[in-house]
């Protein structure tokens, strides 16, 4: 006689279970300690700023430069000796290049690799700088002082 074990795998969650709040419990205080703040649920908070990935720089300089010369995908990786699908995936910000194919593909389109990362900061400085999204208070001043 064979018994039946039933044919289900334990799962193991990855992320801890989201406890609900438990009703409010009488809570023992120091004396002159002021009550814990409540948390803002998620959908309450405001959306935080987001830095841009130097990757999505990268790719936005590398695809801009591209639709500038009037190129193909296939014509800048051919020329740059890299594969279509990857250069597709550096330009979306998909994949991280190495130094190599930046260089590369940067070759491929008559910029040193130099001149692509002075543009990808630039990019970034202008995402990030002062008055972009900071406010003035979160700006850095920048010469010195």
């Amino acid at each position: 006689m064979t018994s039946h074990v039933p044919n289900e795998a334990r799962v193991i969650p990855l992320r801890p279970q989201a406890t609900r709040p438990q009703a409010a419990r009488p809570q023992a205080t120091r004396p002159g300690a002021r009550p814990a703040a409540s948390p803002v649920p998620p959908e309450r908070r405001p959306p935080a700023a987001r830095e841009p990935l130097w990757r999505d720089l990268v790719g936005d300089v590398l695809r801009r430069e591209r639709l500038e010369q009037e190129r193909t995908l296939k014509e800048v990786a051919e020329a740059a000796r890299i594969s279509m699908p990857y250069l597709s995936e550096v330009e979306r910000g998909r994949k991280e290049a190495s130094s190599e194919v930046l260089a590369a593909a940067a070759g491929a389109l008559g910029l040193g690799l130099g001149d692509l990362l002075a543009r990808a900061q630039g990019e970034l400085i202008r995402h990030t700088g002062p008055g972009a999204g900071r406010g003035a208070s979160g700006a850095r001043n920048t010469n010195g002082m």
